[in-house]
């Protein structure tokens, strides 16, 4: 894994745009104030909106097998399991 570059302060504020744009590209940077690491700039991860047909088939292909009766006794040991109402309590 290589190291984030560092930018000072400075840099940031005389350069934004020049950074800006680089962090929309996908390129991350470590900030510094006097010598010292104060943040990460990084680019947020865009969320998908539309998954094809295709391609969410191809997923479940490759999804893991999963045992229903461990998985349902897992959503009974973490559920509630009173039915009245939790101000009775």
């Amino acid at each position: 894994m290589t190291a984030q570059p560092e930018i000072t302060q400075r840099d940031l504020r005389n350069k934004s745009k020049e950074i800006m744009d680089a962090v929309q590209a996908g390129q991350s940077f470590t900030v510094t104030r006097d010598g010292h690491q104060i943040g990460e700039l990084v680019p947020l991860r865009r969320r998908r909106r539309f998954v094809s047909r295709r391609e969410f088939a191809a997923m479940s292909r490759s999804a893991p097998d999963i045992a229903l009766d461990a998985f349902r006794a897992d959503q009974d040991a973490t559920a509630d399991q009173y039915l009245d109402s939790p101000y009775d309590r």
